[in-house]
Protein backbone atom coordinates (compact mmCIF):
# COMPACT_ATOMS: atom_id res chain seq x y z
CA UNK A 1 0.00 0.00 0.00
CA UNK A 2 1.34 3.72 -0.91
CA UNK A 3 2.03 6.10 1.28
CA UNK A 4 -0.78 8.85 2.68
CA UNK A 5 1.54 11.62 0.87
CA UNK A 6 -1.04 14.50 1.75
CA UNK A 7 -1.12 12.87 5.17
CA UNK A 8 2.91 13.24 5.35
CA UNK A 9 2.91 16.79 4.06
CA UNK A 10 0.52 17.98 6.43
CA UNK A 11 2.68 16.93 9.36
CA UNK A 12 5.29 18.61 8.15
CA UNK A 13 3.53 22.13 8.69
CA UNK A 14 4.06 23.01 12.48
CA UNK A 15 3.01 25.85 14.83
CA UNK A 16 5.55 27.29 16.60
CA UNK A 17 4.98 25.40 19.69
CA UNK A 18 4.64 21.85 17.74
CA UNK A 19 8.13 22.84 16.46
CA UNK A 20 9.84 23.53 19.66
CA UNK A 21 9.25 19.89 20.96
CA UNK A 22 10.17 18.72 17.90
CA UNK A 23 13.37 20.36 17.35
CA UNK A 24 14.26 19.55 21.43
CA UNK A 25 13.47 15.91 20.69
CA UNK A 26 15.81 16.20 16.92
CA UNK A 27 18.27 18.08 19.27
CA UNK A 28 18.03 15.01 22.12
CA UNK A 29 18.77 12.43 19.39
CA UNK A 30 21.98 14.31 18.23
CA UNK A 31 20.63 15.75 14.93
CA UNK A 32 22.12 18.91 13.25
CA UNK A 33 19.32 21.40 12.63
CA UNK A 34 19.62 23.29 9.60
CA UNK A 35 17.16 26.82 8.77
CA UNK A 36 16.68 28.72 6.01
CA UNK A 37 14.08 30.73 4.91
CA UNK A 38 12.13 32.67 2.44
CA UNK A 39 8.96 33.90 0.60
CA UNK A 40 9.35 30.98 -1.88
CA UNK A 41 6.56 32.80 -3.52
CA UNK A 42 6.97 30.88 -7.27
CA UNK A 43 8.62 27.68 -6.43
CA UNK A 44 11.54 27.56 -9.49
CA UNK A 45 14.69 25.42 -10.23
CA UNK A 46 16.92 27.92 -7.94
CA UNK A 47 14.42 27.30 -5.09
CA UNK A 48 15.10 23.63 -5.34
CA UNK A 49 18.57 23.83 -6.06
CA UNK A 50 19.18 26.24 -2.95
CA UNK A 51 16.70 24.24 -0.71
CA UNK A 52 18.39 20.59 -1.43
CA UNK A 53 21.63 21.85 -0.58
CA UNK A 54 20.78 23.47 2.17
CA UNK A 55 19.31 20.03 3.26
CA UNK A 56 22.49 18.07 2.64
CA UNK A 57 24.13 20.70 5.34
CA UNK A 58 22.41 18.72 8.42
CA UNK A 59 19.85 16.44 9.34
CA UNK A 60 16.02 18.08 9.88
CA UNK A 61 16.10 21.33 7.71
CA UNK A 62 13.36 23.45 8.81
CA UNK A 63 11.84 26.46 6.41
CA UNK A 64 10.67 29.37 8.18
CA UNK A 65 8.24 31.07 5.47
CA UNK A 66 7.46 34.18 4.92
CA UNK A 67 3.18 35.08 5.90
CA UNK A 68 1.10 37.02 3.61
CA UNK A 69 1.23 40.24 5.75
CA UNK A 70 4.99 39.85 5.56
CA UNK A 71 5.46 39.08 1.97
CA UNK A 72 3.19 42.15 1.18
CA UNK A 73 5.58 44.50 3.44
CA UNK A 74 8.44 43.32 1.85
CA UNK A 75 7.71 42.63 -2.01
CA UNK A 76 4.95 45.33 -2.17
CA UNK A 77 0.60 45.20 -2.55
CA UNK A 78 0.94 42.52 -5.86
CA UNK A 79 2.65 39.93 -3.64
CA UNK A 80 2.61 36.90 -3.04
CA UNK A 81 1.12 35.69 -5.91
CA UNK A 82 0.23 32.31 -4.13
CA UNK A 83 -0.82 32.80 -0.36
CA UNK A 84 0.76 31.42 2.41
CA UNK A 85 -1.29 28.06 2.76
CA UNK A 86 -0.22 27.45 -0.78
CA UNK A 87 3.33 28.13 -0.26
CA UNK A 88 3.57 26.04 2.90
CA UNK A 89 1.43 22.73 1.14
CA UNK A 90 4.20 23.32 -1.95
CA UNK A 91 7.64 23.22 0.11
CA UNK A 92 6.59 20.52 2.70
CA UNK A 93 5.93 17.94 -0.41
CA UNK A 94 9.75 18.75 -1.08
CA UNK A 95 11.20 15.18 0.00
CA UNK A 96 14.18 16.93 1.80
CA UNK A 97 11.71 19.66 4.25
CA UNK A 98 11.26 18.46 7.49
CA UNK A 99 9.48 21.16 9.01
CA UNK A 100 8.16 24.29 7.67
CA UNK A 101 6.47 27.37 10.50
CA UNK A 102 5.20 30.37 9.15
CA UNK A 103 6.43 33.89 10.66
CA UNK A 104 5.00 37.24 10.49
CA UNK A 105 7.58 39.81 11.21
CA UNK A 106 9.64 40.77 8.35
CA UNK A 107 12.64 38.69 9.86
CA UNK A 108 13.14 35.77 11.12
CA UNK A 109 14.91 36.70 13.84
CA UNK A 110 12.39 36.08 16.80
CA UNK A 111 12.06 32.49 15.14
CA UNK A 112 16.25 32.06 15.29
CA UNK A 113 16.11 33.37 18.91
CA UNK A 114 13.75 30.22 19.88
CA UNK A 115 14.84 27.22 17.75
CA UNK A 116 18.73 28.01 17.43
CA UNK A 117 19.52 25.75 15.12
CA UNK A 118 23.50 24.45 14.79
CA UNK A 119 23.33 26.08 10.85
CA UNK A 120 21.57 28.85 9.49
CA UNK A 121 21.20 29.05 5.52
CA UNK A 122 20.83 32.22 3.63
CA UNK A 123 21.68 32.54 -0.59
CA UNK A 124 25.50 33.71 -1.60
CA UNK A 125 23.97 37.36 -2.28
CA UNK A 126 24.49 38.01 1.46
CA UNK A 127 27.93 38.69 3.63
CA UNK A 128 27.53 36.83 7.02
CA UNK A 129 27.27 39.82 8.93
CA UNK A 130 24.56 40.78 6.88
CA UNK A 131 22.45 37.48 7.92
CA UNK A 132 19.55 38.10 10.20
CA UNK A 133 20.32 35.79 13.19
CA UNK A 134 23.81 35.01 12.59
CA UNK A 135 24.76 36.37 15.87
CA UNK A 136 22.18 33.86 17.64
CA UNK A 137 23.47 30.99 15.79
CA UNK A 138 26.70 31.59 16.31
CA UNK A 139 26.59 32.46 20.18
CA UNK A 140 24.81 28.90 20.28
CA UNK A 141 27.93 27.37 18.75
CA UNK A 142 25.85 27.34 15.25
CA UNK A 143 27.46 28.20 11.69
CA UNK A 144 26.53 30.21 8.71
CA UNK A 145 26.73 28.79 5.20
CA UNK A 146 26.08 31.19 1.89
CA UNK A 147 25.13 28.87 -0.67
CA UNK A 148 25.07 30.36 -4.43
CA UNK A 149 22.21 30.77 -6.51
CA UNK A 150 21.20 28.77 -9.67
CA UNK A 151 21.93 31.39 -12.53
CA UNK A 152 18.77 32.69 -14.08
CA UNK A 153 16.20 31.66 -11.87
CA UNK A 154 14.25 34.25 -9.40
CA UNK A 155 10.23 34.95 -8.74
CA UNK A 156 10.76 38.52 -9.86
CA UNK A 157 12.02 37.29 -12.78
CA UNK A 158 9.38 35.18 -13.98
CA UNK A 159 6.73 37.65 -13.01
CA UNK A 160 8.85 40.05 -15.41
CA UNK A 161 8.96 37.24 -18.17
CA UNK A 162 5.20 37.21 -17.75
CA UNK A 163 4.24 40.94 -18.28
Amino acid sequence: MRTNWLHKIRQKQYSLESLLKEVAAWKAGGERIVFTNGCFDILHPGHIDYLAKAATLGDKLIIGLNSDASVKRLKGETRPLQNQQARMFILAALAFTDAIILFNEDTPYQLLSQIKPHILVKGADYKINQVIGADIVTANGGSVALLPYLPGNSTSGIIARMG
